[in-house]
């Protein structure tokens, strides 16, 4: 999966413009690499970085429980870049896996342009944390 298209298919995202999408893909968005066993996220642990799958599949953990799996087009570690807390629970590699990283201060750059992206985002989390 290319970097755009990761971007265009993650539901927080939505709300950006299809040229915004492709900047931050381009200009803030790093590519890494993940063994099988490797942790993307660790709970407890400070998050300043937002995750999107490109390749393969993780587990996310939270007290030692795995809560649900993720997989391409999935995005993990959103709440605590927005939020400035320490993350809620951890995220494993269950095979290698090819993610797309975006830093908090690159979102926040974003957000400060395009205010109507930071709405539909906020739609897109409140949704997510009550379960809808």
């Amino acid at each position: 999966m290319k970097r755009t298209d990761a971007l265009d298919q993650v539901p927080l995202f939505a709300g950006l413009r299809p040229k915004t999408r492709r900047r931050l893909a381009r200009d803030a968005a790093l590519t890494y690499r993940y063994e099988p066993g490797a942790e993307l996220i660790r709970q407890g642990e400070e998050g300043e970085t937002l995750f999107v799958l490109l390749d393969g599949r993780a587990k996310v953990v939270k007290n030692g429980r795995t809560v649900r799996r993720v997989g391409p087009g999935d995005f993990v570690g959103e709440i605590s870049v927005l939020n400035d807390r320490p993350r809620s629970a951890s995220v494993v590699a269950e095979d290698e896996v090819r993610s797309l990283v975006l830093h908090r201060d690159a979102l926040r750059k974003l957000l400060a342009r395009e205010p109507k992206a930071a709405w539909a985002m906020l739609g897109t989390l409140a949704a997510r944390i009550s379960g809808d």
